[in-house]
C-alpha cells in the first residue's frame, strides 16, 4: 500500500469531499479516468493524486485499487472586499489536505 498527499490546495474541502468519496474502493485506472470527465474542479486535482499514488507504488494503474481517498480542511485565508462607506465585507477562501492510498489488486502482487 502507498499514500500520495497534495496539502494547502485552493478549494473547498466540502465540495472536493463529494469527488472524493465516489472514487474510494474503485479501480485506479477507472477512477482516473471517470474524474477526467468530470466537470469540477476537484476531480482533476483528485485524479493528479491519485496518479501519483500509483506511481509510488510502482504498479500499474491496472492493478491497483484505492483504498482511501480522504480530504481534510486545512487553514482559510481570511481577505476583505471594500464595500460602500469604507466599510468591508469578508472573504473565506478555503484550503484543503488530500491523501489517497493506493493498494495493489491480491492476484498481482
Amino acid at each position: 500500500m502507498s499514500k500520495a498527499t497534495l496539502k494547502f490546495i485552493r478549494l473547498s474541502p466540502i465540495k472536493a469531499r463529494l469527488i472524493a468519496r465516489e472514487v474510494q474502493g474503485m479501480n485506479a485506472e477507472v477512477a482516473i479516468a471517470s474524474l477526467e470527465f468530470t466537470p469540477n474542479k476537484a476531480a482533476g486535482i483528485i485524479a493528479k493524486v491519485i496518479a501519483s499514488a500509483v506511481a509510488n507504488a510502482g504498479i500499474e494503474s491496472e492493478n491497483a485499487v484505492v483504498t482511501s481517498c480522504r480530504v481534510d480542511k486545512g487553514p482559510v485565508l481570511k481577505r476583505f472586499t471594500p464595500r460602500a462607506r469604507g466599510s468591508a465585507s469578508p472573504k473565506h477562501r478555503p484550503t484543503a489536505h488530500i491523501y489517497v492510498e493506493v493498494a495493489a489488486i491480491e492476484g498481482d502482487k
